[in-house]
């Protein structure tokens, strides 16, 4: 029996074959590409995403223009308000995020990373009417 054809490819990317770089979506992360988008000839992204500066305004509120969005807390917490709820995200803790869904960043630990799989790979990200004038302080990093 024939293999279907396909138009993606294998990939394997170990954790010296990319580094944590700026120039993704926020100034204030930084982000590791996993090869995901490549292999699935842009329908697919997955990127290891980590904090890089203390949150100060956070994302505003925005929405992703996008098919499908998972988040997966690899390490430490992210504050979230979802619409006009405060959601708390720790490690362990994945996210089904809605396509369209508007939502907002607005504190994370100094050690946070996560996992981001989103559909397809060129997803956008738009502006979006605040769902709450509600939002609670951030939680300042520690001194060095």
């Amino acid at each position: 029996m024939a293999r279907p054809q396909t138009d993606t490819s294998f990939s394997h990317v170990k954790p010296g074959d990319t580094e944590f770089k700026q120039g993704g979506l926020r100034d204030f992360f930084l982000y590791r590409d996993l090869g995901i988008a490549a292999a699935t000839n842009g329908k697919v992204i997955a990127h290891l995403v980590k904090a890089n500066k203390p949150p100060l305004e956070g994302t505003g509120w925005h929405y992703h223009v996008c098919d499908f969005q998972i988040v997966y807390m690899t390490k430490g917490w992210a504050k979230f308000m979802y619409e006009d709820k405060v959601t708390l995200v720790e490690a362990g803790d994945v996210v089904h995020q809605r396509p369209g869904m508007t939502h907002y960043l607005f504190d994370y630990s100094p050690d946070m990373e996560y996992l981001e799989i989103v559909s397809p790979a060129d997803f956008g990200s738009e502006f979006a009417e605040p769902a709450t004038d509600y939002i609670p302080t951030v939680t300042p990093w520690p001194k060095d």
